[in-house]
């Protein structure tokens, strides 16, 4: 595990990301939105939480499983987050959105800077991955109404491209194949593949773990 990993994080975020060179490997084929760089002037604000902490000499991130229910995002894989209330900033959000989801212990969190903003068509959410450690691992208590199950993955999982695939399924009518990182026979699609896909695509460039 390398001990400077959050500040080398820290340092690439001040410069510019992969954001749409992502594109190719990332997204869904045929792309149902072609025109998905096109951000509605309507699109809602909301932030997601990537938290990095180590725990078993590795640093882990923790992914949570949606309830079963009728939003959007029923039954996903996804970061801790959610909306941007107003007068709150997408850090704020980030934050809160997190210890609800996933309690506060108390923990000092750092953040460390975003990576790209991604507009999700189906749910019309601009957001805005938000990147943060701690030092230690924090003890989780999910929140029932919000969270099904937790999960806490090495990150190096996501680097090894065994962990990574694609699965069809069919949306408004037509099939499209999905890109995917696999964890616990599950899969790790959309919005969230994507977040992770900048993230992984960043830690390569210097091999930084």
């Amino acid at each position: 595990m390398n001990p400077h990993l959050p500040a080398c994080l820290a340092e690439r975020l001040r410069h510019p990301l992969p954001g749409a060179a992502l594109d190719e490997r990332f997204s869904p084929r045929p792309n149902p939105w072609p025109d998905e760089r096109v951000i509605p002037a309507e699109a809602r604000p909301a932030a997601v939480l990537i938290l990095l902490y180590p725990r078993e000499d590795a640093w882990h991130i923790p992914l949570i499983l949606r309830p079963t229910d009728s939003t959007v995002h029923s039954g996903q894989i996804c970061f801790p987050g959610g909306a941007v209330e107003p007068g709150e900033t997408t850090a704020a959000a980030a934050v809160r959105e997190f210890h609800e989801e996933l309690g506060d212990d108390g923990t000092p969190l750092e953040l460390l800077g975003t990576l790209s903003p991604w507009h999700v068509r189906a749910s019309n959410y601009l957001i805005t991955p938000w990147i943060g450690c701690c030092a230690v691992r924090p003890r989780f208590t999910p929140n029932p109404v919000e969270v099904a199950e937790y999960f806490e993955v090495p990150l190096t999982h996501f680097l090894d491209p065994a962990n990574f695939s694609s699965h069809d399924r069919e949306f408004r009518g037509n099939r499209y194949r999905f890109p995917h990182f696999a964890w616990a026979g599950r899969c790790v699609w959309g919005a969230t593949c994507r977040i992770l896909g900048e993230l992984v695509t960043i830690l390569l460039e210097k091999n930084v773990l």
